[in-house]
């Protein structure tokens, strides 16, 4: 078989499999797998399994995802959570909606700690669910704005998905997480801004909580400062060039298990489920690379990226053209993929074309992290409207859908503010 056609029907087989249902890591490596024995025998498919999975297994990069797994589940299983939670609804619970409020700006710096999606929702909307209930919250912008918020724990550093990102396309993993902080900041103000904006025009949506005096206020802080502190030395150190990402996540693990130890709230229990999960998840991680890496390696073999790339470039199309339609790709693969498989079935294709076209990699991986959010929000696979409709069984699933719209409109206008000012992303990694 010629050896692009090989490629092409290895693609489609890719896809229809997926559209079948079967979950992207067993539909990548089934595919490579089979499209390497016919392409080049057993013996070298064999070996090429092999090498990938050693390389995978002995990448130093790598090391950081479990670390970061673990410093997230640890900081949930510790309650470290809950003080965030508190310290910012002192401070912004009187706003109108001050809850939902709350929940979004402790959802982005809980994803300071944690750097994952479905754990910031998990955690926040069993906490704050119940209160919003209480002060009689519309179902529909309080799930929503939960539902939302988890998403800013993957663009606040640290990130896995940036982690993933730059691992396969050898960008500096330092650089992508201080690339995230500006645009995942303005996420922030913009889904407030939104909140209040809301709440203001139709008070009965989100009744303001109640005030509290300075004492009360400062007294939050004074709690929260070790989790302040275990931030700053982290994204310190990786800005400052004292430490790379994969130590800085050794460090995040030390000072949460410290941490947590010193409010005396590290117990053996605490520990065993955190272990456990952090081992399930890192689990499911690896998988999709190492299957993702070994279709990558079969599609080398047969040319279709670079015939794809040749294609597109003689097209002449504006750049930006160009990114409106990986755009629209990216929102309709979120409708049926999971985030870390829309990293992996497409990279091997879109960032060569991408690097073609002169877009810095550091901006496309901010990019890419923006793209998401938005699949964690679309229907019919929103993971976090999953996750939420689980802690909210009583709110029907379109309602959370259409509570989460508004988010998903600010989340496309701000991929259209960094492609007009890439210096959002690119200003502080430039200063690094």
């Amino acid at each position: 078989m010629d050896p692009l056609l090989a490629g092409v029907v290895a693609v489609l087989a890719m896809i229809a499999l997926t559209f079948l249902g079967v979950p992207i890591a067993y539909a990548l490596v089934g595919v490579a797998v089979v499209g390497n024995v016919i392409l080049v025998g057993w013996q070298q498919t064999a070996m090429q399994t092999f090498l990938v999975t050693w390389e995978m297994g002995t990448n130093f990069l790598l090391i950081a995802v479990p670390l970061f797994v673990f410093v997230g589940q640890l900081a949930f299983h510790t309650r470290i959570a809950s003080d965030l939670y508190d310290c910012v609804h002192k401070w912004f619970g009187r706003l109108p909606g001050g809850i939902a409020v709350t929940a979004t700006v402790a959802s982005a710096a809980f994803g300071a700690v944690t750097g994952s999606s479905v754990a910031a929702v998990a955690t926040m909307g069993a906490m704050v669910m119940p209160e919003m209930r209480r002060y009689g919250y519309d179902p529909r912008l309080a799930t929503g704005s939960l539902s939302s918020a988890g998403t800013l724990a993957i663009m606040i550093p640290p990130s896995i998905p940036m982690v993933v990102y730059g691992l396969w396309t050898e960008t500096s993993v330092g650089k992508l997480f201080i690339a995230g902080i500006v645009p995942g900041i303005l996420l922030t103000i913009g889904f407030c801004g939104w909140i209040v904006l809301r709440c203001l025009i139709s008070p009965r949506l989100g009744p303001a909580g109640p005030a509290y005096a300075w004492g009360d206020r400062i007294h939050s802080l004074v709690r929260l400062l070790p989790t302040l502190l275990i931030f700053a030395v982290i994204l310190g150190g990786i800005y400052g060039g004292i430490f790379t990402p994969t130590e800085a996540s050794a460090v995040g693990a030390v000072s949460v298990v410290a941490v947590a130890a010193c409010m005396r709230r590290l117990t053996w229990q605490n520990l065993k489920t955190t272990l456990r999960q952090t081992g399930t998840v890192s689990a499911m991680i690896y998988t999709i690379l190492f299957s993702g890496v070994l279709m990558s390696r079969l599609l080398a073999q047969t040319d279709v990226t670079p015939a794809m790339v040749n294609y597109i470039t003689r097209q002449s199309l504006n750049p930006y053209v160009i990114l409106l339609l990986f755009t629209i790709m990216y929102v309709f693969l979120g409708m049926m993929l999971d985030t870390l498989g829309m990293i992996v079935l497409t990279l091997p294709f879109v960032f060569p074309v991408v690097k073609s076209l002169g877009f810095d990699p550091i901006w496309f991986g901010v990019y890419m992290t923006l793209m998401q959010e938005v699949a964690m929000l679309t229907p019919p696979i929103g993971l976090n409207v999953f996750v939420m409709a689980k802690i909210a069984p009583d709110v029907p699933m379109v309602d959370i859908f259409r509570g989460v719209t508004p988010f998903v409109v600010i989340c496309l206008v701000a991929i259209v503010l960094l492609a007009a000012f890439p210096c959002l992303a690119l200003w502080l990694p430039s200063l690094m």
